[in-house]
């Protein structure tokens, strides 16, 4: 009997004594799990704190290591697009640049209208009633409070965008030759008022010979004496028009109007609209019933004429567009070369080449500039002549 219960004592004793061991090892297994957990987040944070700062690192790298050749056609690329303000010029060693600003007017459940430097040129998410807007890559977009901007799969922004009728600087630039255009011609105007055999003085003597050469060399030649007064008001128009614009745009202001397809095409489109409601019965037969031709050759030429109809308008928005893009873009080039080319050639060999090669192509781009207003016009005369043309036939002279 005492030997059971000194058994039974020395059992208890085991089993209090492994307990206590089990505990005390579960206790450090847990405390040393909790560490290992603690110990595995640190190091996936500082991980990813690495990560981050490498890819910030990486991105300021590169952006520090960006070439003169990709500077110059970053402001080459500025230049041609149509923007929301004036800027002459920057400094890229501060990150300022020097402008002004133009109204921004949006319609989004009201009227919204506020300066664009509140964008401060895309740094910054302007609030107006609510609504949240951001400029980004020359367009506003509706965006959240932070400025978020999503994409699609192809990486084009696939956020809101408000209806816009803003001042942008094609716009400004329009309205500032329009006002010159008023200021040229109302010294001509009033001495046409006069007496048809008035000289015209000042500046607008200079004018006239312009006024004339689209008149007896354009206009009268395409149109016909007997109907050519009717058109001149929009011939003079866009003759001027283009030929300003394109003037200015080879002047530090930064225009280029005449180089964005919307201006041309609009251009384009009042050519093709005068053209079709000017045309006559004689106009409209040749196109879809075409005298003296067998019926089944009429069916098959009358789908090409209306294509023709409207390849025309087509062509001279292309042309115009297309060569005055070329030109800024090598007078640009060509300045480039003072900065792409100082290391290779110095400072002053860089710079002689560059005035040397820009100038004599900012005087061929004048030349050019003349030709184009010129070729605009002598076309659109040449399609107008051809709408209200009088034709004498029948279809047995066919």
């Amino acid at each position: 009997m005492v030997t059971l219960k000194k058994s039974l004592n020395l059992l208890a004793a085991v089993i209090f004594t492994a307990s206590s061991v089990f505990s005390y090892a579960q206790s450090n297994a847990q405390n040393l799990g909790d560490s290992i957990q603690e110990t595995e987040q640190s190091i996936d944070e500082t991980v990813n704190a690495a990560e981050e700062a490498v890819h910030e690192a990486v991105a300021e790298h590169v952006e520090g290591e960006k070439s003169q050749a990709e500077k110059v056609q970053e402001h080459i690329t500025h230049h041609l697009a149509d923007d929301y303000s004036f800027i002459f010029f920057s400094d890229e060693a501060t990150g300022k640049h020097y402008g002004f600003s133009l109204p921004v007017i949006l319609i989004d459940n009201g009227l919204k209208v506020f300066m664009s430097s509140e964008f401060n040129y895309g740094e910054n998410v302007v609030e107006k009633d609510g609504q949240n807007y951001k400029l980004y890559h020359g367009k506003i977009y509706k965006t959240d409070a932070a400025g978020t901007i999503e994409y699609d799969a192809e990486h084009h922004p696939t956020n809101e965008k408000p209806l816009d009728f803003s001042i942008t600087k094609n716009v400004a630039s329009l309205f500032f030759t329009t006002f010159l255009l008023f200021i040229m011609f109302l010294g001509l105007a009033k001495t046409y008022k006069k007496g048809p055999n008035n000289l015209p003085k000042g500046f607008a003597r200079a004018l006239e010979p312009m006024v004339l050469y689209v008149r007896d060399e354009m206009a009268v030649p395409n149109i016909g004496k007997d109907k050519y007064k009717k058109f001149m008001p929009y011939l003079l128009s866009v003759f001027f028009l283009i030929f300003l614009l394109n003037l200015l745009g080879l002047t530090p202001l930064g225009f280029n109007v005449t180089g964005s397809i919307s201006v041309t095409a609009c251009l384009a489109i009042f050519t093709f609209i005068i053209t079709q409601f000017s045309a006559n019965k004689d106009y409209w037969k040749h196109m879809f019933w075409m005298p003296g031709v067998p019926v089944p050759m009429k069916i098959m030429l009358a789908p090409i004429e209306v294509l023709g109809a409207i390849i025309k308008p087509f062509s001279l928005m292309v042309r115009l567009f297309a060569n005055i893009i070329a030109g800024h873009s090598v007078v640009f080039g060509l300045i480039a070369i003072i900065f792409v080319m100082k290391e290779a050639l110095g400072t002053g060999g860089a710079i002689g080449v560059g005035f040397l090669l820009s100038t004599f192509l900012v005087i061929l781009e004048i030349l050019v500039a003349f030709l184009q207003a010129f070729i605009f016009t002598m076309l659109s005369s040449l399609f107008i002549g051809m709408a209200v043309a009088e034709h004498e036939h029948d279809e047995a002279h066919h």
